[in-house]
């Protein structure tokens, strides 16, 4: 049974090229949350890859939103796999699991409620950056 206190926790993952800008990562949020009628205080934090974590426009975006920021390794990523609504052979050749975005967002949500994540909205792409949205339930009580 679920208490009314109960409430969801949104994750943004993402995913992008080398030297993508803050600014192509927030109109790729922006453009995809406003389907849902969410916008970015409904976000709890961003998530990547750990290869991403020195790259200047995911850090920028999230310094300007004042999110947390989380990194994942690949084998945390791949354990997602099932979960994901699309593979890249690509991205697995490039870093190990086969969605960035995707993974990285069920990753961080599942972390921050110790709850099992979904899929909200599933990976979008701009020319240079990939997006999906996960959420978890906040159980009553809980302290995240």
């Amino acid at each position: 049974m679920n208490d009314s206190r109960d409430r969801p926790l949104w994750v943004v993952g993402l995913g992008c090229q080398r030297g993508c800008s803050a600014l192509e990562l927030r109109q790729l949020m922006d453009d995809s949350l406003r389907e849902l009628r969410l916008g970015l205080s409904d976000i709890a934090a961003l998530a990547s890859i750990e290869g991403k974590s020195a790259e200047a426009g995911m850090l920028e975006l999230a310094q300007t939103l004042g999110l947390t920021v989380g990194f994942f390794c690949a084998g945390d990523l791949a354990a997602y796999a099932p979960q994901l609504t699309y593979r890249s052979d690509i991205a697995f050749e490039r870093t190990g699991c086969y969605g960035v975005a995707e993974s990285a967002a069920l990753a961080m949500a599942t972390r921050l409620t110790g709850s099992a994540a979904t899929l909200v909205i599933p990976r979008r792409k701009s020319p240079h950056a990939t997006f999906a949205l996960a959420t978890a339930t906040v159980r009553a009580g809980s302290t995240s």
